[in-house]
């Protein structure tokens, strides 16, 4: 039986719709959902409870995505395990889709499904960046950014390994090969954009932060295996291919320097402090 494990500190907005999708026309016994609690001040856990039995909830005081993950790897059931964040929607047959890929023929060790960004309610500067950044090839390939990632047995043994990390769907997706991995194009999971540019901006501060803990960590070989030198990095050779095939992306591209310049001046306090818990929340992504 597939283990469905979703970290979720303050989601009582979110999380209901997420647990909706993934249970409706679902067998009693068909996925093991599992809702860890983290440092909740709010909702979360009684939205998750209401759901009935199908959903088992555990709480701890600890408002860490790292324990929570942990945690509900002590209380999962079985594999392949799909790790769900609370924010995004994912439906019961794209989990199926995971799940089907990492147990088939010829089995991967990890798999995400194929992201959607909606952009109703979004301003042009953000509708701007993210014409660029979903085209960038470690974009369209890597498993971060989707807020979901299943792995097989083997494939959890590889995770379980790295240390805590802000970015840590980014060091999973770096875990492994391109062999090892797959996006799978049957499976569709909805992220919500920022709103608006601030709120842009504060998200792209914490990736670029959350990106040089993950450097740090590589040099002092605290991440071993595939991991230890990889790097999702956007070069400008990566930008300038972009334009070659679309002339017309110029404007969005200069949005999307003008994003990355920024973040990166913004978060040179931080890295250079080596404040990797300060968490910059996007809660525009969290309106309906």
């Amino acid at each position: 039986m597939p283990s469905i494990v979703i970290p979720a500190h303050n989601e009582e907005r979110t999380l209901g719709r997420l647990l909706t999708g993934l249970l409706h026309g679902t067998a009693e016994d068909e996925f093991d959902v599992l809702v860890v609690c983290n440092g909740c001040t709010d909702a979360t856990a009684s939205v998750a409870a209401a759901h009935g039995p199908r959903v088992r909830v555990v709480e701890t005081p600890v408002p860490s995505k790292h324990h929570a993950l942990r945690l509900g790897d002590a209380h999962a059931r079985g594999f392949p395990r799909i790790y769900v964040d609370a924010d995004v929607e994912l439906g019961a047959a794209d989990a199926r889709e995971l799940a089907a890929v990492l147990a088939g023929p010829d089995p991967v060790l990890a798999a995400a499904p194929e992201r959607h960004l909606p952009m109703t309610g979004c301003t042009w500067p953000v509708r701007a960046y993210y014409r660029v950044w979903q085209r960038l090839p470690a974009v369209r390939d890597g498993l971060f950014g989707r807020g979901v990632i299943a792995v097989s047995g083997a494939g959890h043994a590889r995770i379980a390994a790295l240390p805590p990390l802000m970015a840590d769907d980014l060091a999973a997706s770096l875990a492994f090969t391109d062999r090892e991995r797959a996006v799978v194009r049957t499976a569709r999971v909805v992220v919500r954009p920022p709103r608006t540019w601030p709120d842009l901006i504060r998200r792209r501060v914490r990736a670029a932060t959350s990106t040089a803990q993950l450097e740090q960590e590589q040099k002092e070989s605290k991440v071993e295996g595939p991991a230890a030198h990889a790097s999702a990095r956007t070069g400008t050779a990566d930008l300038r291919a972009l334009l070659r095939a679309d002339p017309a992306l110029l404007p969005a591209l200069l949005v999307f320097l003008t994003a990355a310049l920024v973040a990166r001046r913004a978060a040179r306090r931080a890295i250079k402090s080596r404040d990797f818990e300060t968490w910059l929340r996007d809660d525009s992504s969290r309106q309906d």
